[in-house]
């Protein structure tokens, strides 16, 4: 493994908790998003990481990256709310299905983890600089 690769991991890593922190932004945002079908109704949202080790000896080829986006399958909650605007026929509106508990504990999971790889990438920095005085 070269000298930079912790810097490609930590790097990858944080970008991966970035969008994992917008993802899950954007979950609370639509906590109360209502609509009048089910299938219209928005649903949490969770990004998909992959570990990445096919060369270690290669810069980019080590750390993670995002395979994409999955929705919720947990059915979406039923109110009856016939006087709303955008009940439908029967008097029913549909919100989502996010779980606000749920999203402040991804939040804190994955603001924890950015933290983490920013002292990772202090703590190589420091590292790397102090063996490069060594022949001072």
């Amino acid at each position: 493994m070269g000298l930079f690769a912790n810097f490609d991991i930590s790097g990858s890593a944080m970008s991966a908790q970035s969008q994992r922190l917008n993802t899950t932004a954007s979950n609370m945002a639509n906590t109360e998003t209502i609509a009048t079908r089910a299938e219209e109704a928005y649903r949490a949202r969770q990004p998909v990481f992959q570990a990445m080790m096919k060369n270690l000896h290669q810069p980019g080829q080590v750390g993670v990256r995002m395979l994409g986006i999955v929705e919720s399958e947990v059915d979406v909650a039923p109110r009856y709310d016939p006087g709303h605007a955008m009940a439908n026929d029967e008097g029913y509106v549909f919100i989502s299905n996010v779980n606000p508990v749920q999203e402040m504990a991804n939040m804190i999971s994955a603001s924890r983890a950015y933290q983490n790889n920013v002292e990772v990438l202090n703590t190589s920095r420091d590292l790397l600089l102090r063996a490069l005085s060594l022949g001072n």
